[in-house]
């Protein structure tokens, strides 16, 4: 890039002819640009945000884009000024919008990966005890609801392979689910 020539020091220039000079890519304009809108860029950014290093790292990010983007400046549209504040408004917004999303996925990752205190004794003693009611309760049904419910709940057949295991049309093997499990389920509750 070339270096368009420095400002005169004697002269003061406007926020908009600054930008027009940043956007010849004079490095002195955009120091003039920096000291003149910084404070405003700054405060602007430490309002939406609160927390100061990332305030100033949001401000860095502005006036870095702002740099690279002042040919893009139409004074037409509105001031230097307001196009460099409605820049670092976006900035922010978006910055605050990126940490809370992040706080939002720490925190379901965080419930997600917590395991709640559980007492395994209990656990398993309650697991044993549900077992030996469901053992009786397939004692006390028939002979064909336990062939049912053994094809498919223990054997891991389909329906449809119970059936031709157990010799009989699909909606009989269904019927015979259907009915083992209305008993298996009366007698668990009843015990």
């Amino acid at each position: 890039m070339s270096l368009a020539p420095a400002l005169p020091a004697d002269t003061e220039r406007s926020v908009d002819e600054l930008l027009a000079l940043v956007a010849e890519g004079n490095e002195r304009a955009f120091a003039a640009f920096y000291d003149g809108t910084a404070s405003r860029v700054l405060g602007l950014v430490r309002r939406i945000l609160v927390d100061p290093a990332q305030s100033e790292e949001v401000t860095q990010e502005v006036f870095f884009a702002a740099w690279q983007e002042a040919p893009q400046f139409d004074p037409a549209k509105g001031t230097a000024l307001a196009w460099l504040l409605m820049r670092a408004r976006r900035r922010a917004i978006d910055r605050v919008r990126s940490s809370q999303a992040s706080r939002d996925r720490d925190t379901v990752v965080g419930i997600r990966d917590h395991e709640s205190s559980r007492d395994d004794v209990a656990e398993k003693a309650e697991v044993l005890v549900e077992h030996h009611r469901v053992a009786r309760a397939m004692g006390d049904l028939t002979k064909v609801h336990r062939e049912a419910l053994e094809l498919t709940y223990y054997g891991g057949f389909t329906q449809s392979e119970a059936a031709i295991r157990a010799g009989v049309p699909i909606g009989t093997m269904k019927t015979r689910i259907r009915d083992a499990l209305i008993a298996l389920r009366k007698h668990v509750s009843a015990a």
